[in-house]
């Protein structure tokens, strides 16, 4: 990967982010040339290697999944356009830096004493750790800017489903930044560094920790498991498959029309919080949890059959096995790439664990992918005598940053793209 230059016009000449902005070309000065058009390549060195940030798609989709998350959701405060923009310009940079595991413009000490730093610090001697970030547009951006011919069809409102019970604070967004590293640190350092490049014109609307990545894109590697103890995501698309990537991850130019066109290399984000009834769990017998997924807990083979990754009978299973009702098979091919996370956050004070499976799930059109299936889960499956959705949010993550000119949104903010 190239090296990237830490650059930029000078602290003592702008004092802070939130004047004139940092440009993007001399904040990235001497970084990067454009990938092929696959998009970011994985990282080669371990948990401690960065990411080419660059790519004809988004980092953090794709890529590995790393062992951490912050993810945070922002409402946008300014009616400022070229304002919003220029934002998104600075994220830009910031995330350059951040991903080749640089601080921020000048850093976090050595600037002027009188003026807070660029760089928040506590990345500071941490490598990389395979930090991606993410950026999505919620729909309600697209009451903004005046953009609202400019939303995709795609992007559409998920409705309520049999069961949700969807906590309004950690619901929506205008827009999202989904950070995952293999040191917390690190994805937390980015979301904050962020929100303070942004402070007066985003804010932070809700935000989730995840540790214990419940799905892999990865080939061959080990299945991770749940917090039911069950492996979770045997059949996900990989990193590798270009062809399952394509077929119903990227958006193509041939999807939707003129107004979407933006989108084109893109994707469509469904997260939800889905809180799970550890303790109700915990009480059920080996029997009735292997039933309710049509796995066995211990090789996470299907139903019948001996090993994980054998073809499964749908038929040996419960009619209303989570496996069964959510494979393709059953729902006509449906096939939606996850990138989930395990969460903790401390008790509900009835001595209860509010702890669960932060759901990341990719798709090229929610349409056809999350909202069909979900349906069919949330009516008939047994999993939901044990889990709820409190939490959900969908976005369109635009198409990648080509090189050290492009930015974050520029095809649906710039009228000549």
């Amino acid at each position: 990967m190239n090296e990237m230059e830490r650059g930029g016009p000078s602290r003592r000449a702008l004092i802070g982010w939130g004047g004139a902005g940092l440009a993007l070309g001399a904040a990235a000065a001497g970084g990067g040339v454009a990938l092929s058009d696959d998009g970011p390549s994985p990282a080669k060195a371990g948990s401690g290697g960065a990411v080419e940030f660059h790519g004809a798609h988004q980092a953090g989709i794709a890529t590995p999944v790393q062992d951490r998350l912050h993810f945070a959701a922002f409402d946008v405060k300014t009616e400022d356009r070229a304002e919003f923009v220029q934002l998104l310009k600075d994220w830009t940079a910031a995330a350059r830096l951040m991903t080749a595991g640089k601080p921020v413009g000048e850093g976090a000490y050595g600037g002027l004493a009188e003026a807070p730093p660029d760089d928040t610090g506590e990345a500071l001697g941490l490598s990389p750790s395979r930090l991606t970030l993410t950026v999505g547009f919620g729909p309600s951006l697209f009451d903004r800017f005046g953009l609202a011919d400019r939303r995709p069809a795609a992007l559409a409102d998920l409705p309520k489903f049999p069961g949700d019970n969807l906590d309004r604070s950690r619901t929506g967004g205008d827009l999202c930044v989904q950070a995952c590293a293999d040191d917390p640190q690190v994805a937390v350092h980015a979301i904050r560094n962020l929100a303070r490049v942004g402070f007066g014109k985003v804010a932070v609307r809700w935000s989730q920790l995840g540790f214990g990545k419940t799905s892999s894109t990865t080939p061959d590697a080990q299945t991770p498991r749940n917090l039911m103890g069950f492996k979770d995501g045997t059949r996900n698309i990989a990193g590798t498959e270009t062809a399952r990537l394509d077929r119903h991850v990227w958006v193509s130019a041939s999807d939707g029309d003129a107004k979407s066109a933006w989108m084109t290399g893109g994707s469509y984000l469904v997260a939800r919080r889905i809180r799970m009834n550890i303790e109700t769990w915990d009480r059920a017998s080996l029997r009735e949890q292997e039933d309710v997924f049509g796995r066995d807990k211990g090789e996470g083979a299907p139903a019948g059959k001996a090993k994980e990754h054998d073809a499964p009978f749908l038929k040996a299973m419960k009619p209303d096995a989570h496996v069964r009702l959510a494979h393709p098979d059953s729902n006509g091919g449906i096939t939606i790439l996850r990138r989930g996370y395990s969460f903790t956050d401390g008790t509900d004070g009835l001595g209860r664990l509010d702890a669960g499976l932060f759901f990341l799930a990719y798709q090229r059109d929610v349409r056809e992918g999350f909202i069909p299936l979900q349906r069919r889960l949330a009516a008939h499956d047994a999993l939901n005598e044990y889990i709820q959705h409190v939490g959900s949010a969908v976005f369109a993550v635009p198409p990648g940053v080509r090189d050290s000119h492009d930015w974050w949104g520029r095809t649906l903010f710039s009228k000549e793209a």
